[in-house]
């Protein structure tokens, strides 16, 4: 039976974290604000931030596997490494079309190698060639997975391409369920993994976010019918990061919840204690990360879900 939880995870420790000008037109979640910020203190928050996550989740019983970004090339958003790769159970890992060129460096062949030396790689899927039409799909930032019954779940957008998702439900045999999601502005959002994400027996999304009444609909029905709980957030919550949280498991299988404090602390005891019945939450300040980055918890990881060697 495939698995919707992994122990194992990949995050990528930041060395030139900051806010990075060509992400910001199509991610509403960036605060220019930090942009205004002294670089050597946004990375030197970034970090202390960082490396108590990967801490606390170490100490849940979480194997988290450390790589150093590196100071050349200029990356300023490697610390969000499920945009470009994903690690699949049958052996896959595809690389994926960037739109943003500075992220097109954030692909590391090293990166990938390192990863073999523990786990089975079976098959390599590269859809970057995709840039050169503009067409883009940012990993699991514009999909969320389904991975025990093959859906993936995309908002459109500059990141989210119609085709370049056809080409992964061909590659993978995923079903594709794809929707239009805008903030409170009424503008397009950037990346799925901000409304909703998939645990395995629940589902937290913004519905609100989705204009068009027949779409959410449609999304929903997909996940009852696979058996999901629905926790809805307000886009109020979408915006403290509630969206994007991600469900992992310690080597024991105890399962757990990850998201920052900010998404923590915007929920109502009705929602955390309904949570609370399939996971045990843990959250951390990642205020830095998410003011200057325009992306949270479940951004910085990229679950490795191959089998293990």
């Amino acid at each position: 039976m495939r698995s919707q939880t992994t122990s194992n995870i990949l995050m990528i420790r930041p060395v030139n974290f900051g806010f990075n000008q060509e992400t910001a037109e199509s991610n509403a979640f960036q605060n220019a604000e930090f942009g205004k910020q002294n670089k050597d203190k946004s990375q030197q928050i970034a970090l202390r931030e960082f490396d108590e996550m990967v801490n606390q989740l170490r100490k849940s019983g979480v194997n988290v596997i450390v790589i150093d970004d590196t100071p050349m090339p200029y990356t300023p958003d490697s610390i969000f490494p499920n945009n470009w790769v994903s690690f699949h159970g049958n052996g896959s890992v595809i690389t994926y079309p960037m739109q943003a060129e500075n992220r097109r460096l954030e692909r590391r062949e090293d990166i990938i190698e390192q990863i073999s030396a523990s786990f089975y790689i079976n098959r390599r899927i590269d859809l970057s060639g995709f840039e050169a039409e503009n067409k883009f799909l940012e990993g699991t930032g514009s999909m969320v997975l389904d991975r025990k019954f093959k859906i993936a779940y995309a908002c459109l957008s500059p990141r989210t391409h119609e085709e370049v998702l056809k080409e992964f439900s061909i590659q993978m045999n995923y079903e594709i369920v794809s929707f239009n999601a805008v903030d409170g502005a009424g503008k397009q959002i950037y990346h799925t993994n901000v409304v909703m994400c998939i645990g395995d027996m629940f589902a937290v999304i913004c519905l609100e976010a989705i204009p068009d009444l027949d779409e959410r609909l449609m999304v929903r029905n997909s996940l009852e019918q696979s058996g999901k709980r629905v926790v809805e957030i307000n886009l109020e919550q979408m915006n403290q990061f509630a969206g994007n949280m991600l469900e992992v498991k310690s080597k024991t299988g105890q399962k757990m919840l990850v998201m920052s404090s900010s998404a923590y602390h915007s929920l109502t005891p009705k929602q955390i204690d309904i949570l609370d019945d399939y996971c045990t939450i843990h959250h951390f300040d990642l205020s830095m990360i998410e003011g200057n980055g325009g992306g949270s918890a479940r951004c910085m990881i990229a679950e490795v879900h191959l089998p293990v060697k």
